[in-house]
């Protein structure tokens, strides 16, 4: 479904992303870990258009979109959510998926059907007249998923959206992944909580500076010596997870 070709991305003289090259399968979960500064969210932006490459190659279905711009890449079916929330906090939580749902809907009442059918799966119907700045952090990161989600994607990018959730707001959130994934949707997950990447990857892929550190099963990359160094610490215990 993805490919990334030595995808490679410089700021000035600093290179954010050094050849980096991997594949997510179609119908699969792909983790995305590594240390802050390691190149995710960077590559996340690369991928879904908001920078562009400095060199390398991104495929998509088999459609090369390395030079295409965020909208149309968000119109083969290729979306992302963000690290830190962005709601239109002056709007209700229906209209944001609203916003979401006019990426393929033409009229207003097909859009609000479109939006109300991605909030029950996240189960945030319950706030659709309530401002989007009201909400909490929980609420908003599912409305956030729920807006990605009525615009009727192939492949979802999720950026950390269960950092700062309390352990049943990420079991819960965890469930409703799970569900979004059955309903046919590939997905390509950063998290740093490695339970989660643990119980949803069938491969996880590892940054570091930049570069691909390995790509495997999360069995063998938590057991992984250069995994250990550069990201989980010589004291962690392979059960914990």
């Amino acid at each position: 479904m993805l490919l990334l070709q030595n995808v490679t991305k410089k700021f000035g003289g600093l290179a954010a992303l050094k050849d980096v090259s991997f594949t997510v399968e179609r119908g699969s979960i792909v983790g995305l870990i590594g240390p802050n500064g390691s190149g995710k969210t960077t590559l996340f932006n690369v991928v879904s258009g908001v920078f562009p490459l400095t060199s390398g190659r991104v495929v998509f279905d088999g459609c090369d979109i390395s030079s295409m711009e965020c909208s149309r890449v968000a119109n083969l079916g290729l979306v992302r959510t963000f690290q830190i929330v962005r709601p239109f906090n002056e709007l209700c939580a229906l209209d944001n998926v609203v916003a979401g749902a006019f990426q393929r809907c033409k009229s207003r009442s097909e859009a609000e059907d479109q939006a109300i059918e991605a909030m029950e799966m996240l189960d945030v119907c319950q706030y659709r007249h309530i401002l989007a700045k009201n909400l909490t952090l929980a609420a908003k990161k599912r409305l956030e998923i729920a807006r990605v989600l009525a615009t009727k994607p192939r492949m979802i990018m999720l950026d950390e959206v269960m950092g700062g959730l309390n352990p049943l707001e990420t079991e819960q959130l965890l469930d409703t992944i799970r569900q979004i994934h059955d309903s046919g949707i590939t997905m390509l997950i950063i998290e740093h909580k490695m339970k989660c990447i643990m119980q949803l990857s069938s491969k996880v892929a590892v940054l570091n500076n930049g570069e691909l550190v390995t790509l495997g099963t999360p069995e063998e990359v938590v057991r992984n010596p250069e995994v250990i160094k550069a990201y989980l610490g010589a004291d962690y215990h392979v059960d914990s997870f």
